[in-house]
Formats: C-alpha cells, sequence, structure tokens
C-alpha cells in the first residue's frame, strides 16, 4: 500500500488545512462514514492520548473488517474509563479480561470464531486484543509470548503511556530512564528511573519472527490508520505499540499530547518503524532530528533534569539514546545508509545503558 505523508514544514505550521488535501488524505473527527468504535460518554481524562489512539485504531479496524471484529481489553485506564459499570462506549463485542491474559483471551475468541465460521460459512470474525504498557510488557508478557510463538490470529495493540497510570502512575518496564514516577522519585544522587532497566516488546514481538510488528503514535494519525489496514489484511500473530502521552501522569498541559508525541518521534526517544517476519521493512524519517531537551521540557516527569538544579550530564546521556535510535532503526536517509549499524545494535547486550 503506497503511503503520502503531508509535510508539516511545507506550510510552517503544525496544521494543514483539510481543504488543501486530496479527499483521501483528509481525517475527520466527524463523520458519517466513522464507526465511532469508541463513543462519547467515556471518562478520560481531557487530552488522553490513549481514547484519541484507541478510536482511530479500532475505527480503522472496524472499516477493514466491515465491523466484523471483537476485542478484548485487559485491566488498565482504558478499560476503567471506557467502562464504568453498567455503561460501555464500545460499539463491538468487547470483552474484559484480567490485567495480564488479553492475549490468552483473545486466542481462545479466535478459536471459537473459526469454530463458527465453519458451521455459519461465513469468513471468522476477526479478533483484538488491548492493553496497556503494564498490561503489556508487564504482567502479560508470558501470555503475550505464548501468542506470538503460536502465532495465532490475533492483532494485539499496546497503549504505551510508560507507567501505571490508572493507579497512581507507578513505574512499567516502558518508562524512560530519569523519569519521575511514584515509584523511581529522583532524590540526590538518583535521577529518577534507573537506565539500563526496562524492554522493547516490538523488538521481542520481531524476535518471535510473527508476521508483523509496527510501533506509531498519535501524532500522524494516517500513520497510524495505515499500520492497522495492513495488520488487518494479514493473518497470524501482529503486534502494534501506539505510543499514548499521557498529560496526568507526564505533566503536560492537556492541548499538548499531540505536540508531544511528536516530538518523541522527530527526536528519536521513540523509534517509530514497522517489520515483517522479523526484519525491519521501514521507518519514520526525520527531516531535522530535535534535540531531545525539547521534548523534556514539556513534561514535568523529567523537571529535575533542566533549570538551575538540572543534570545536563544526564539529559546528554539521553541523547546519545535517541541519536542511537536514529541509526539502529534508520530514522534519516543517513542513518539507512548504514545498515549494519541497525543489525549491530540490535543485539545489544541488555547490560548496555545507551541501548532502548
Amino acid at each position: 500500500m503506497e503511503e503520502s505523508r503531508i509535510h508539516f514544514y511545507q506550510t510552517g505550521t503544525f496544521t494543514v488545512g483539510n481543504r488543501l488535501l486530496d479527499e483521501k488524505l483528509k481525517t475527520l473527527q466527524s463523520s458519517t462514514k466513522r464507526f465511532n468504535s469508541l463513543e462519547s460518554g467515556h471518562r478520560a481524562c481531557q487530552g488522553c492520548g490513549e481514547a484519541l489512539g484507541a478510536r482511530y485504531a479500532l475505527d480503522t479496524a472496524m472499516e477493514e473488517t466491515d465491523g466484523r471484529i471483537a476485542v478484548t481489553n485487559a485491566t488498565g485506564c482504558l478499560e476503567v474509563f471506557s467502562t464504568p459499570y453498567p455503561e460501555s462506549a464500545w460499539r463491538m463485542p468487547w470483552l474484559h479480561s484480567l490485567f495480564g491474559n488479553a492475549a490468552a483471551v483473545a486466542t481462545g475468541m479466535a478459536a471459537a470464531y473459526r469454530v463458527r465460521a465453519k458451521k455459519d460459512g461465513k469468513p471468522p470474525v476477526r479478533v483484538i486484543a488491548q492493553g496497556g504498557d503494564g498490561g503489556t510488557t508487564d504482567i502479560g508478557m508470558g501470555c503475550l509470548s505464548g501468542m506470538f510463538d503460536r502465532n495465532d490470529d490475533v492483532l494485539y495493540i499496546c497503549y504505551d503511556n510508560e507507567a501505571y497510570m490508572n493507579t497512581g502512575v507507578q513505574r512499567s518496564s516502558a518508562t524512560p530512564p530519569t523519569a519521575r514516577t511514584a515509584t523511581t522519585m529522583p532524590q540526590p544522587g538518583y535521577e529518577g528511573n534507573n537506565f539500563g532497566q526496562g524492554k522493547s516488546v516490538p523488538l521481542i514481538a520481531m524476535a518471535h519472527g510473527i508476521p508483523y510488528v509496527a510501533t506509531a503514535t498519535v501524532a500522524d494519525l494516517h500513520d497510524l490508520e495505515r499500520k492497522v489496514r495492513k495488520a488487518m489484511s494479514m493473518h497470524g500473530a501482529r503486534y502494534i505499540q501506539i505510543l499514548v502521552p499521557c498529560p496526568l501522569g507526564w505533566g503536560f498541559a492537556s492541548d499538548k499530547t499531540v505536540e508531544v508525541a511528536r516530538l518523541a518521534a522527530e527526536t528519536g526517544i521513540f523509534p517509530v518503524f514497522e517489520a515483517e517476519n522479523g526484519e525491519i521493512t521501514g521507518s519514520y524519517k526525520i527531516r531535522r532530528p530535535t534535540p531531545v531537551e525539547a521534548y523534556l521540557k514539556l513534561q514535568k516527569r523529567f523537571a529535575h533534569l533542566l533549570g538551575k538544579k538540572g543534570d545536563p550530564e544526564t539529559v546528554a546521556r539521553l541523547q546519545r539514546m535517541a541519536n542511537r535510535n536514529i541509526e539502529k532503526f534508520g530514522l534519516t536517509e543517513e542513518a539507512e545508509e548504514h545498515p549494519e549499524g541497525l543489525f549491530r545494535s540490535l543485539v545489544s547486550p541488555k547490560g548496555d545503558a545507551e541501548s532502548v
């Protein structure tokens, strides 16, 4: 599928008026053609990146399957704010799993729909599992790896807000180094969350050799929609991790969600790429890499690194991490010319403090 990207620098602003776009490139918040799979009435915080990402991801999946999807959702923010008992903001068959077994429940759902499809003589209903980074990278890791290993016909979407936001902003294994959380409070001699901890589930998914792996952000909804369409056109295990900034947990103004997500991609802190069968097939190209400090200064969780009492050495260390991501995932044309750097760093030992 050919992708046509709109370059924001062409207009000098972060917006492009819909009147300037081809009809196929328009993204409409309100349209009779949208499925509105996540309906009004949910209780997400103002500026919630997760609500935005879930709506566009599920709307796209509904469109690609003509509404024939069923969803299981791990415990977490998305489940809590969308289904306050006895209400639901979802407009499709939706099942609440436990915190850690969404992937296993989705596997059972897919098997049941295959059996029913044989009786009905229709294609099986497609299954999507959803979870936050806590339910995905930590509690649900075993079930998720099993789903990948069996190559079950499930699309798993992780909405990554980099901590356990629903229970009070505790660290998860997706929390970036130096970030302040309720369990990684900065102290003299301790800059916040440790370097060298955590895990990259997209790389773990790639190591399983599954058909499709991708990362995306809510700053580029067309890219997100394209990746969901591609995932739904395939069968077998598929994994998409979407960066969904959290105004409350990250400490930024609720109108800055998209800007923060865009800076995460344009600094290289959050690499945006896709892979098939364990091999990287494409990545978001950064025209002019933005200094990491521009990303950090918008968020209170990194406030201890900046200002008069800041820690420029740690900021420089984070910049080196971003630079390594740019090389590792080929995020600029120059980095793409040196693919040997990509594969060398993909197998960096976990103890390397500058690795992802």
